[in-house]
């Protein structure tokens, strides 16, 4: 079905404005996704407050430079392409993409990404699809931050019952138990 002149210039506003809002932007080929496939994707993405977009090569061009000032070429990629737009984390919607990339075989594909207001190749956009959301990063370094608060509430609560198994009054009481060296490391020493 042919695309009125009128259509276009609404879908080139639309993307003009996701550009325009957008914290990264990725371009992935796609092929051969089904509709349950396209409709999945699009549900994670959401999730993360990314979106993807199919359109014309040349209006995904065009709306790049009018919003971002950035000249990119995509008349050499095969297949249709699809445009991530990660509006609140700049890597969390390529994370999203780069999973169905990773299981599906040949059916999506990277191309290029502009990350950070430059335009990157495959190579740059596989690496940074691969990296782990703020969301990630963040719940690791408090994992880091709690493991060390929580060993020392385990040996504080190992204390406090030693306490009261000896009958002491305070931690300090406590008087340290010696281990006797087994029999194989008094024959080694």
């Amino acid at each position: 079905m042919a695309v009125s002149k009128q259509q276009k210039v609404d879908i080139l506003a639309g993307l003009v404005a996701q550009f325009k809002e957008a914290k990264s932007i990725g371009f992935a080929k796609t092929s051969t996704l089904t509709v349950e496939e396209f409709a999945g994707l699009r549900t994670s993405l959401r999730e993360v407050g990314a979106t993807y977009t199919l359109a014309k090569k040349t209006l995904i061009k065009i709306a790049i430079k009018e919003a971002l000032d950035i000249d990119v070429d995509l008349a050499d990629l095969q297949g249709q392409i699809g445009v991530v737009c990660s509006n609140e984390d700049a890597v969390a919607g390529l994370g999203k993409v780069n999973d169905m990339v990773k299981k599906s075989e040949d059916k999506i594909e990277w191309a290029a990404c502009i990350f950070e207001g430059e335009y990157k190749g495959l190579e740059e956009t596989k690496v940074l699809a691969g990296l782990p959301s703020k969301e990630t990063l963040l719940s690791r370094m408090v994992g880091s931050l709690q493991s060390p608060l929580s060993g020392l509430a385990r040996f504080l609560d190992a204390a406090a019952k030693e306490v009261e198994t000896q009958g002491k009054e305070k931690a300090w009481e406590l008087e340290g138990k010696k281990e006797e060296a087994t029999t194989e490391e008094k024959t080694e020493a």
